[in-house]
């Protein structure tokens, strides 16, 4: 049996997922990183399952065999009371120089969690964001 990826780009509309949020001020946020995160990928937003915002895509193929597409950068203002941020760079002491100045954040291995965005640096965000998109499209040519 095959395997089937759970997160695959959707035909919901982003908007309409943007203001069924109920906190007013994630609403807001959310709304804030809509436009960032297109304005700096160059890419419109789409929705991934159920709750991920993704902009723009990339094929992908493990050593195992396994293949899939995934979206390059993007966001999920999620359930509780922290968001997702899915920025792909590789840890480095570029990364972590970023990491000090940006403020109240936790990190996974491909995302980094915040509550809000009064609680972190928005040019920090930003060059962020630049950089995991040159990385991406650096590792993931658009037309390899």
């Amino acid at each position: 049996m095959a395997y089937e990826a759970k997160m695959k780009e959707t035909d919901k509309d982003v908007t309409a997922f943007i203001n069924a949020i109920e906190k007013d001020k994630k609403r807001e946020d959310a709304k804030v990183l809509v436009e960032l995160f297109e304005e700096i990928s160059g890419y419109p937003p789409m929705m991934w399952g159920e709750s991920i915002i993704g902009y723009g895509k990339y094929h992908y193929e493990y050593a195992s065999g396994h293949k899939g597409t995934a979206f390059r950068t993007g966001f999920a203002p999620g359930k509780s009371n922290r968001m997702s941020l899915y920025v792909l760079i590789p840890y480095s002491d570029v990364m972590d120089s970023y990491l000090e100045r940006l403020g109240k954040h936790k990190r996974g291995k491909s995302c980094l969690y915040i509550n809000k965005l009064a609680d972190i640096d928005m040019d920090i965000l930003r060059e962020i964001i630049e950089a995991s998109v040159k990385y991406m499209d650096e590792k993931y040519p658009e037309d390899a």
